[in-house]
């Protein structure tokens, strides 16, 4: 509803129109569908000799202080506008914690590794109640590799008729051309499209280019419940 103002205050109220209805979901991936194993587990997977207790808090507490060196810093600006930025991003960051960096490439790839991606306890029952309502869905993530293959992994790609990748688009999200490339894909206008995600700036920033968005909030582990039943609710029968 729009309140039309005079001098004096309000004169009347305008109701405004209503919104088309949704007719397709977009979905971040991290974060929101998937998250990836916890550091612990995938250090562990990786050394090849046992990592006691305070072994494993020494090379996490150096990986927490890693993301404030310099050289850290610089690597993370623009990471997920092209796979070879992605991979130096991160790879940079690994090798901050002294333990890891022999391991800084074996890391990433365990990072694009299917396996070490869990679809939230949620994910599957969500998707697959959209679909039946006929929403067209799409996946946007910035990224430094395509995703197919980890949602084929977990039998969730067959649900989705958009992907679209940071690194292949030179750019990342709010970025409006990410969100209407994926409109355009799926046949829908801007208008009748959400974005669900989990960063309030990056996927919030969908409305910039005419979408509706819903953020999560932060703070879901591993294969628990994401709360994505809400989406069902901002998508009607």
């Amino acid at each position: 509803m729009t309140v039309v103002c005079g001098p004096e205050g309000p004169i009347r109220a305008r109701r405004s129109p209503a919104p088309p209805p949704i007719r397709a979901v977009l979905f971040d991936f991290s974060g929101t569908l998937f998250q990836i194993g916890t550091y612990a587990d995938r250090v562990r997977a990786l050394l090849p000799d046992p990592v006691g207790e305070a072994e494993m808090e020494e090379i996490l507490t150096s990986l927490e202080t890693g993301l404030q060196d310099p050289g850290v810093i610089e690597a993370q600006r623009g990471r997920d506008v092209s796979a070879k930025a992605h991979r130096h991003a991160f790879t940079t960051w690994y090798a901050s914690a002294p333990a890891l960096a022999p391991y800084a490439d074996a890391l990433y790839e365990q990072l694009r590794a299917p396996e070490h991606w869990r679809p939230y306890a949620d994910s599957e029952a969500v998707l697959a109640r959209l679909g039946a309502r006929g929403i067209a869905l799409g996946v946007v993530s910035d990224v430094g590799w395509d995703l197919r293959a980890t949602f084929a992994h977990h039998g969730l790609a067959d649900h989705f008729s958009s992907w679209v990748h940071s690194f292949e688009h030179d750019s990342e999200k709010p970025d409006p051309r990410l969100f209407q490339h994926a409109c355009g894909e799926l046949g829908v206008e801007p208008g009748e499209t959400l974005m669900v995600g989990d960063h309030p700036s990056k996927d919030g920033g969908a409305a910039s280019a005419g979408l509706r968005s819903y953020v999560l909030p932060a703070g879901a582990s591993p294969g628990s419940e994401r709360g994505l039943a809400a989406v069902l609710r901002l998508v009607p029968a």
